[in-house]
Parts: structure tokens; C-alpha cells; sequence
């Protein structure tokens, strides 16, 4: 077989092209991630941000009140 090409699974040799490296890389496990999805930096910025107190905004006024 000549080198940059493959065999098909219906039997054919073609050029390897887009489609098979990222075929190849799927079954490797190292595809890259898609538009769409969350990495886990994000994920972990969002978990520290859910958990924090928020003020009310009544307390804000309750406090400048008894300090003046």
C-alpha cells in the first residue's frame, strides 16, 4: 500500500484525508472536544461562584442606616 493512503472498509484504497484522522483519533481516545462542551476549568469556576452568599439588598440598607 502506498504511503497516505488507506483501505476502506468496503474494500477500496483512498488517500487519507479529514475524516479518517479524525476517525483515527476517536478510537485513540485523543479526539478533540466540540464547540459546545464544558471543560472542566469552567465547570470549576461555576462551582466556587453557586455556592457564595449573596447580600440582600435590604441588608446593605439596614447596615448604612444603623452606622449613621
Amino acid at each position: 500500500m502506498k504511503k497516505g493512503y488507506h483501505k476502506t472498509k468496503d474494500g477500496r484504497t483512498v488517500k487519507k484525508g479529514l475524516y479518517y484522522n479524525i476517525n483515527q483519533a476517536k478510537k485513540k481516545g485523543t479526539s478533540r472536544p466540540g464547540k459546545g462542551t464544558v471543560t472542566d476549568k469552567a465547570l470549576k469556576q461555576s462551582a466556587k461562584t453557586a455556592f457564595k452568599k449573596k447580600k440582600k439588598k435590604w441588608e446593605k440598607y439596614i447596615k448604612a442606616k444603623q452606622v449613621a
